[in-house]
């Protein structure tokens, strides 16, 4: 039987054990995060996140990221954007795919496929909230795309608010979202209306709850704070309207017949802390306008800068996180991939060709 006194010790030392245990739990790589709201804080996003410039697509110029999404939330991306383009498969039915502007140009497979990835991942790391935004390119309703968040498994992690306006004040803490396991939160840009289901509720209009920058800047001197989606707001309405802002912050770059295509060549400017068109100085900027901080910030080539640094900078968390995986902060071309004779795919060459194969079926 255990003495008075050894039953004394044990008991003083559970408040100790108790205070590391919480110390070392962290939401999104960071314990100081998991009592904040989720729109007080500023998400690390990979812009087209599925569309990658490496060996498996010849290291394509339209690619905005040198790793996966997997790789991607390894390292502390928690927001994922992608385009969804309806695509009839090879037996003549109709599939949710991504791609990128055309699924001629760049298809990273089906949407089914990419939130399954998505599952996979917060599977194993069950105090991380992530965020996916879907650029609806073809109008899809909200059960073409609820059916891909259902058949993918990933519906049972989709955070339903209970409000349908904006507000600035009623979003959950990370933790709340964590504890209660409603760790993923979707917008769309845009759906049909009427823009709400019953059958799909946590499948969210982007613009009723947040706003956006410009996102087609080739200088980086035109970075702006200034509203540009959804129309009709200003800074001070969209300031007033309870809506996050989410910053693009990305360079394009343009090529023949008008195409743009994602600035790898600047990118260790656009997503460092300090320089002209960085990353850290625009969120600075953007804060000294609306008094907060965006919510988040789009990035290409999160890796490069890295983007990640400048986000924990105004998270307040640059010497508390923790869980990451490292990777390389370096950019990716063939000549960095060992064993890889791949080559440069440019966009410019895939719209001639699609052009011409085109012009030769007529």
């Amino acid at each position: 039987m255990f003495s008075s006194r050894t039953l004394l010790q044990a008991a003083s030392i559970l408040p100790f054990l108790y205070s590391t245990a919480s110390a070392q739990t962290a939401c999104n790589n960071s314990p100081s995060l998991c009592d904040k709201a989720y729109n007080n804080i500023t998400h690390l996003g990979a812009h087209d996140s599925p569309f990658l410039r490496d060996a498996s697509t010849s290291f394509s110029t339209s690619g905005n990221q040198y790793y996966d999404t997997t790789t991607q939330l390894d390292a502390g991306v928690r927001l994922l954007s992608a385009q969804v383009h309806q695509q009839n498969s090879t037996s003549g039915s109709s599939e949710w795919h991504l791609c990128h502007s055309s699924c001629d140009l760049l298809d990273a497979g089906t949407l089914a496929a990419w939130l399954g990835t998505i599952k996979t991942w917060m599977d194993s790391n069950p105090n991380d909230v992530v965020t996916i935004l879907l650029v609806n390119s073809d109008n899809a309703s909200p059960s073409d795309l609820g059916s891909q968040f259902k058949s993918s498994g990933i519906d049972k992690y989709a955070y339903t608010p209970p409000f349908t306006t904006a507000t600035s004040t009623q979003w959950p803490t990370l933790s709340s979202l964590i504890s209660n396991n409603t760790r993923l939160i979707t917008f769309v840009a845009s759906l049909p209306t009427p823009s709400s289901s019953t059958d799909y509720p946590y499948l969210l209009n982007e613009f009723t709850h947040v706003f956006e920058n410009g996102f087609e800047v080739t200088s980086p001197s035109n970075y702006s704070c200034t509203p540009d989606r959804p129309s009709g707001l200003t800074t001070a309405t969209a300031l007033s309207s309870g809506r996050m802002f989410l910053s693009n912050h990305f360079l394009e770059q343009d090529q023949l017949l008008g195409i743009q295509s994602p600035n790898d060549t600047y990118a260790n400017v656009t997503n460092a802390q300090t320089g002209l068109g960085s990353l850290g100085a625009s969120i600075a900027e953007c804060e000294g306008v609306y008094n907060r901080a965006p919510t988040f910030v789009l990035v290409d080539f999160f890796n490069v800068g890295p983007a990640v640094a400048s986000v924990d900078a105004v998270n307040g968390v640059a010497n508390s996180t923790t869980g990451r995986k490292s990777v390389s902060t370096e950019a990716l071309d063939d000549s960095t991939t060992s064993g890889v004779g791949g080559r440069r795919t440019s966009v410019v060459a895939v719209v001639v060709a699609v052009v011409v194969g085109v012009a030769f079926s007529l």
